[in-house]
């Protein structure tokens, strides 16, 4: 073993990732497997181990379950997988486990998800920085202590328990033929796409699958592997109104997140998904449900989680049909959190996380999109009209500016919409009322802030609203907003990243 890798440059808030042979090595990897085992107490017990399909990790996969096993721990070895199938994984089989991916990152990355059993995430709260800890102890020892019951390793194939899972959950034998061009990415979609949507696994369903880079090559060939950034949805875009198809897929290199595109070739934006879903898991659950086997009794207020800079559409229509929103912070950990702690049907973040209840709270892209098909195979709408319906405001998207005084910029935008707060900028506190808005354009408006995550303003008669967040690893404010017409939504933007922009 080596102690040139320094752990802490890997190892982020929710998971790990590195650039291969420099801060992610087969060395560290094998100590993270001891040190996984040792801080979750999982001696005697199985770790479930998995990869993408980056060419590192297969390699990785051994080296974790040689570092797990030395510790005592039965690995069962669970070959190319998404993230997703991990999350299942760990929820029917009760175990803790991980899968090596950098999800969209570029090729030279790789990393690790973990899950505790049950799917619960592993995170800087639950115990990643810990295994870190102990790993690095490991590597700066220069081995890893031997126990007398070294574990065992098997393997087992998931992807069929998956798919036919997921398909309990959202029956689409029965929608109108549809035609669906999915872009893979050349990422784990092109193995969990035609198990779930297609043949290859299960009988067909009234879908006409047109693939687009669904060989597995995670040297990603044809473009990153990151449908979040619009031109990495170029081709699907083109695809969709090439072959005249009712939708288009995009899933990230996990496969955990999944975008979608209208019959035009538009974007359909995460939060009208989040609105979509919603409403179907509302229905769902007030009207009580079978879920595996298990009845569920109706739910009269089912719980709906949305993070604070999704559109205010979402929790507009949940409260329309009789659900609750809850707000939460950006972040799966926070949103698998708040979603267990409410028993929550459902939650949607703008990044195109999809988290379910019925899926142990974990994100699945897959799942999302099963529900968009279901909603429009089961109607006569275009997918353009459909998701229209979901999406009545002016959004702005996430714009970064670099800033090296964040807190200033911060202070700068407040003196401008809440002078009474500007003196503070950072302090957590509750909703506070301001005074009328200074802003050129905007005097008269008075505004509500709140500082649950970054810094949000809201005006009071909810026409228009930002967020200013500081991220934790780079000298960037993000910035997002909507409003109820795009002028005004134009007007604060500018407004905003100039103040913000002025000493950069």
């Amino acid at each position: 073993m080596t102690t040139s890798v320094d752990l802490s440059q890997s190892f982020k808030a929710y998971d790990v990732r590195g650039i291969v042979g420099e801060s992610i090595t087969e060395g560290s990897v094998r100590a993270v497997g001891a040190a996984f085992v040792d801080v979750l107490g999982l001696a005697g017990s199985r770790v479930l181990v998995g990869g993408d399909m980056r060419p590192s990790s297969p390699e990785f996969a051994r080296a974790f379950a040689d570092g797990a096993t030395s510790r005592g721990a039965d690995v069962v070895m669970l070959g190319l997988i998404s993230t997703d199938m991990l999350y299942y994984a760990c929820g029917v089989e009760q175990a803790a486990g991980v899968v090596f991916t950098a999800s969209h990152n570029p090729a030279a990355y790789n990393g690790m998800k973990m899950a505790k059993a049950g799917a619960v995430p592993v995170s800087s709260d639950t115990g990643l920085y810990e295994i870190r800890d102990v790993a690095q102890r490991y590597l700066d020892a220069g081995e890893i202590p031997a126990v007398e019951a070294v574990g065992a390793v098997t393997e087992q194939d998931m992807l069929t328990g998956y798919a036919s899972y997921l398909r309990s959950l959202v029956d689409l034998s029965g929608i109108r033929d549809l035609k669906v061009v999915v872009d893979a990415g050349n990422g784990m979609a092109g193995k969990t796409t035609p198990a779930v949507l297609g043949d290859t696994v299960l009988e067909g369903l009234p879908l006409q699958i047109e693939p687009l880079y669904f060989e597995l090559d995670g040297t990603f060939p044809n473009h990153p592997a990151n449908p979040l950034e619009p031109e990495n949805l170029r081709d699907l875009q083109r695809a969709v109104l090439a072959h005249g198809a009712d939708l288009g897929l995009a899933f990230d290199g996990d496969a955990d997140r999944c975008f979608v595109i209208d019959e035009k070739g538009a974007p359909v934006s995460p939060s009208a998904v989040t609105g979509l879903v919603a409403r179907r898991e509302i229905a769902r659950a007030q009207a009580g449900d079978t879920v595996n086997g298990a009845v569920q009794a109706p739910e009269p207020e089912p719980v709906i989680i949305h993070n604070l800079i999704t559109s205010h559409a979402v929790p507009e229509l949940v409260a329309a049909q009789g659900g609750r929103a809850v707000k939460t912070r950006v972040g799966h950990s926070f949103i698998k959190a708040v979603m267990a702690a409410e028993g929550a049907v459902f939650g949607g973040e703008h990044s195109a996380h999809y988290y379910f209840r019925d899926f142990y709270n974990a994100d699945t892209g897959m799942l999302a999109a099963m529900h968009v098909l279901a909603a429009l195979g089961t109607q006569e709408l275009p997918l353009s009209e459909l998701a229209a319906e979901y999406d009545p405001y002016t959004a702005s998207g996430e714009i970064n500016s670099e800033v090296e005084d964040k807190a200033g910029a911060v202070r700068r935008v407040l003196q401008a919409f809440a002078p009474s707060l500007a003196a503070d900028a950072t302090a957590a506190g509750e909703d506070s009322v301001s005074a009328a808005v200074d802003a050129e354009g905007l005097a008269g408006t008075g505004v509500l802030v709140d500082r649950m995550d970054g810094t949000t303003v809201t005006a009071v008669d909810g026409s228009w609203w930002f967020n200013l967040r500081p991220s934790n690893t780079e000298p960037f404010l993000r910035y997002n907003g909507e409003a109820h017409d795009a002028g005004t939504m134009a007007r604060i933007r500018d407004t905003v990243l100039n103040l913000v922009r002025q000493n950069a």
